[in-house]
This record gives structure tokens, C-alpha cells and sequence, in this order.
């Protein structure tokens, strides 16, 4: 089985593949280095299938991941790439015939350029294409046989125009592509994301301000995702998305920050098929982070995101004729960073996100998605390093499980990694 995720800028970064994350810690002070990574896993449930089925399978599986970095820092500018291969051998798919092999390609690549003290502008990009879902993009994702492209670009320009009032302005395209049916009609969509931000120092620590993003989401499949009376096509779940909030960025210590958005997102569905009346509802936006550095090399993150995603699925239309238009997901993550002594390093991240389905026959019904992660490495040089890991996954659905089907996966890990 093939999986080829090519990213390219952040949007890799926090999403979980198949073993947690790269801990390697080593760094040196060349513009490019190579490396290359060796484990071995074991997998409960690669599938991601329910309990009591057939499809619930367990392997033991090995991975090789060779990278390649690049990064160049000029006066004023700043251009990086990372590219890293992955080969992934599940023996459980051997002994029943299937192929057992899965592989990734995956690079990132950023620019940025400050002007002046006071103009600072960055471009990046990431593309994904793979099979594995896990990769592009989180939250309650059953792993599919499909192939997947996503594409996000990104463009960001900070000013500072007097000494208490500066600006922060972004774009941001993200396409999703599915190959195949049922995925291809119903999920594939092209999203656009504009914002501008106005802040005001009120402290030296302090500043406070207001936002404004505006989001237009298009469904690409030009297909019939649900039949009858009336027919909904892709381009039925459109919708565009007005956000209005506070800013707030505070940092009351050196090693302390925290940033808040706080507001409402008001959501237009103007896209219905003939009989059915366009929609729209107004829900809470949260976006809430904070960063604690308590040592050198050692820190937590914790944030909280309240706003609405993509459904990944279609459910029977409700009795007024309409479908399932998207979901309300809140979501609590944290991780912590610790470095025990200059070798060994352990890391813990997790998250619980919470969704309500909008609109359908399902309308209302919850789904929360647990994720846990857990890595120790220790590097014995400036070249070599060893880590050990554990990842797990509960999805548990109150949808019928043909939509949403809840599932359990343990994953462990043990490998060594070498960089030039």
C-alpha cells in the first residue's frame, strides 16, 4: 500500500503520524543535516475497527525513515525545507496476502523576511498526499484505504505602526482531495481563510485588540452524496463563515505566554438544493494557548479551541429534508516537555475533542475522539539517540456505526536514530 504525505510549511506540525513524533533532539549548527530513523512497532488495531469485527487487526511491523534539512539563515531572511522518507512493513498484512507495506514521503519548506523592525512577512506551503489519514488532518479520522491530497498555503504580515498599535494580516488556502468514492463527493472541498487582527499595547506584557477572519468553504466532488427528494449534491454543504472576536496576548514573565481569542462565528449555509430553505447559526469561537517554559529545555502547552469543522460523513436527511451541514468541535489539548538531563528528554501530549453533529436525522448526536501520546529518547551523542514510545486513540460515537463507528488503537514503539 502506497502513502506518499509531501508537506510543505507547518501544517505537519501537531499532527500525529504513525508513531507520536520525531523526539530526536539532536542539533548541530550546519545549514543542512541528514538522518535517519529505525524502529520497531506493534499495532492493535491498524485498521481502526470496531471492537467484536472482522477487520480489527493487530501487527507487528517495522519503519525506516531516512531526512534530509535544510535551513538558511540570512540578515533578514530565513528559507528552510526538511524532507523525510518513510517505509512502514506490517507482517499481519503478509500472512493474509495483502500488501504490507506502507510508504510516505514528507517535506517542509518556509520563508521569511523581515523588511525592517517593523515589517515581518512569511510565506509557507504544505502539500500531503497519502492514505493514511492520521496525516492529513486530526480529529476522528478512521484510517481508509483512500487517497488523500491536501494542499495549504499560507501568507502572514505583521506591522508595527506607531509604538502601542500594530496589525497582524493572513491568508490561508487549504484544498482537500479525495480520489475515491464516497470520500471524493463528499468531503473533497476547497476552504479560503482571510484575517486581520488589530492589536493595542495597553502593558509592556500586555496587548489587547480585536479580529475579524472570513472563511468560504466550497465542496469540489460535483457529485449526488445523498439521492431522493430533494438530491443533494456536494456544493449543497457550502458555506461561508463570518468571525468576529477579541484579542488578547499577554506575557507577564520571560517564560510565560498566553494568547486568547474569544468571540462568535456566525455561518451561512447558501447553497441548498431547490426546496430546501438556506440556513445559518451563529456559535461560540475560542482559540485559547499558553506556553510555560519551567526549565531550561523543559515547558507545557495547553490550549483550548472551540469552532466548527467538517463532518466526516453523511447522514439520512431529517425530516424537513435537510442533512448533516458540518459539526461544532471543542477541543482540550496539552503537552509537556522535559528534560531530564542533557540525554534524556520524555514527552507527553494529549487531546480530547468533543463534537456535535449539525443538521440531519443525526442532528445533535456527540462523538469525542481521546488521544494520548507518550516518548522518552536519550542521545548518547551528538549522532546517535534511542526513544521508546506509546500512542493511543478512543473514539467513542453515539452515531449509528455505519457513520460513526467507535474504535480503540494501542500503538508501541522502540527505535534509534542517526544524524549527520
Amino acid at each position: 500500500m502506497r502513502k506518499i504525505a509531501f508537506s510543505v510549511g507547518l501544517a505537519a506540525v501537531g499532527t500525529v503520524a504513525l508513531h507520536a513524533q520525531d523526539s530526536s533532539s539532536m542539533q548541530t549548527s550546519k545549514i543542512w543535516s541528514l538522518s535517519g530513523t529505525l524502529r520497531g512497532f506493534y499495532d492493535d488495531n491498524y485498521n481502526t475497527a470496531p471492537a467484536g469485527s472482522p477487520l480489527r487487526r493487530s501487527s507487528i511491523g517495522f519503519e525506516v525513515s531516512p531526512s534530509f534539512g535544510l535551513d538558511i539563515p540570512l540578515e533578514q531572511t530565513d528559507f528552510g525545507l526538511r524532507y523525510t522518507y518513510g517505509l512502514y512493513y506490517y507482517q499481519d498484512r503478509q500472512d493474509i496476502g495483502a500488501n504490507p507495506i506502507d510508504q510516505s514521503d514528507q517535506g517542509d519548506v518556509w520563508l521569511s523576511h523581515s523588511f525592517n523592525e517593523n515589517w515581518q512577512a512569511s510565506v509557507r506551503d504544505s502539500l500531503v498526499y497519502s492514505d493514511e489519514p492520521s496525516l492529513v488532518g486530526g480529529g476522528q479520522t478512521l484510517r481508509t484505504s483512500e487517497n488523500t491530497l491536501v494542499n495549504t498555503g499560507s501568507v502572514k504580515l505583521d506591522t508595527q505602526w506607531t509604538r502601542l498599535l500594530s496589525t497582524e494580516l493572513g491568508y490561508q488556502n487549504t484544498l482537500y482531495h479525495y480520489e475515491s468514492n464516497p470520500y471524493s463527493g463528499e468531503l473533497s472541498r476547497l476552504e479560503n481563510l482571510a484575517s486581520v487582527d488589530l492589536f493595542w499595547q495597553v502593558l509592556p506584557t500586555a496587548k489587547v485588540g480585536i479580529g475579524y477572519q472570513y472563511q468560504q468553504v466550497n465542496y469540489t466532488g460535483n457529485q449526488v452524496i445523498l439521492a431522493g427528494a430533494p438530491t443533494y449534491m456536494s456544493d449543497s454543504r457550502d458555506n461561508r463563515s463570518h468571525f468576529v472576536y477579541a484579542n488578547v496576548q499577554y506575557n507577564p514573565l520571560d517564560n510565560l505566554t498566553v494568547a486568547l481569542k474569544l468571540g462568535a462565528q456566525i455561518t451561512d449555509y447558501y447553497n441548498p438544493p431547490a426546496g430546501v430553505s438556506s440556513t445559518s447559526t451563529t456559535s461560540p469561537y475560542v482559540d485559547l494557548s499558553g506556553t510555560y517554559t519551567y526549565l531550561p529545555g523543559s515547558y507545557v502547552q495547553v490550549g483550548f479551541t472551540q469552532t466548527r469543522t467538517a463532518a466526516p460523513f453523511i447522514t439520512p436527511a431529517s425530516a424537513s429534508g435537510e442533512i448533516d451541514l458540518d459539526q461544532e468541535s471543542s477541543t482540550i489539548y496539552g503537552s509537556i516537555n522535559h528534560q531530564f538531563t542533557p540525554q534524556l528528554v520524555g514527552n507527553i501530549n494529549g487531546k480530547i475533542q468533543y463534537s456535535t453533529v449539525n443538521g440531519g436525522a443525526d442532528d445533535g448526536t456527540s462523538s469525542t475522539w481521546y488521544s494520548l501520546g507518550l516518548n522518552l529518547s536519550y542521545a548518547f551523542n551528538p549522532h546517535i539517540s534511542a526513544e521508546i514510545g506509546y500512542n493511543f486513540d478512543d473514539l467513542d460515537s453515539n452515531l449509528p456505526a455505519s457513520f460513526g463507528q467507535s474504535y480503540k488503537r494501542n500503538r508501541a514503539y522502540i527505535g534509534v536514530t542517526a544524524a549527520y
